[in-house]
């Protein structure tokens, strides 16, 4: 994998915190597979007192706060404690949907594995749901979680009947172009990719308090993978 330019991902930055862009397919921070980098360890070749605010599933794209020095990184580390950091995911999912500001409020138990389920023991986990728009079979879901429990989203999603495409783990299907343009010819003796090589999960906007008080929300585009997908979904 090509790892990318951390000052290329940069989409705000003052003198205590950095936002970034995160590509999909990058850890955030130190995981189990050997020999591979993570976001921290690239963020901190562009200034060594960068400090990860939270943790992105290594295949979520989209906002990611760092911050320059302890004071900033205890400020917005209060925020996530109070549930007071502004939070705004887009899924592509299964099914057609009509979400409108539906809560579901399932608790989430983690397994060893890694692995989240939803049963009464798990901790309380809050999530709100409004469609953005909807294609033939797939439905794009703007997700607010209010807590920030293991793969929360798409669990709670799963439950919905919803499951996020290319979520295997928690019944997303993957989607291939074969199945949305009809006559579409595959290459002889090639295998068709599905059109987004991980959950279609993007985390398109982080708002919160700087130092001085002052509120700010930040906006991520989407990166090429959701995007193509987007646009294909709005083209059938």
């Amino acid at each position: 994998m090509k790892y990318p330019v951390f000052k290329d991902l940069i989409i705000f930055e003052n003198e205590d915190y950095i936002v970034v862009n995160k590509p999909p397919f990058l850890a955030t921070l130190e995981d189990r597979t050997p020999n591979t980098t993570n976001l921290l360890k690239i963020a901190r070749q562009y200034n060594p007192n960068l400090q990860a605010c939270h943790r992105l599933d290594k295949d979520t794209s989209g906002c990611l706060i760092f911050a320059k020095n302890p004071e900033a990184y205890r400020n917005v580390a209060i925020q996530f404690e109070h549930r007071e950091v502004y939070k705004v995911y887009h899924a592509v999912v299964w099914g057609i949907h009509k979400f409108e500001d539906q809560l579901v409020n399932k608790a989430i138990l983690p397994s060893a594995k890694g692995v989240a389920k939803l049963t009464p023991q798990g901790k309380s986990a809050e999530t709100f749901f409004t469609t953005l728009e909807n294609y033939n079979r797939h439905t794009l879901v703007e997700c607010l979680p209010v807590t920030g429990r293991l793969h929360q989203i798409r669990v709670h999603l799963a439950s919905l009947k919803a499951p996020i495409v290319g979520d295997e783990l928690y019944g997303g299907e993957n989607l291939y172009l074969s199945s949305l343009k009809r006559g579409y010819n595959l290459k002889k003796l090639t295998e068709e990719q599905p059109l987004i090589k991980r959950f279609a999960l993007h985390s398109h906007t982080i708002g919160f308090r700087l130092m001085d008080g002052e509120p700010v929300k930040i906006e991520a585009p989407y990166p090429k993978d959701f995007a193509v997908l987007v646009k294909q979904l709005r083209a059938q």
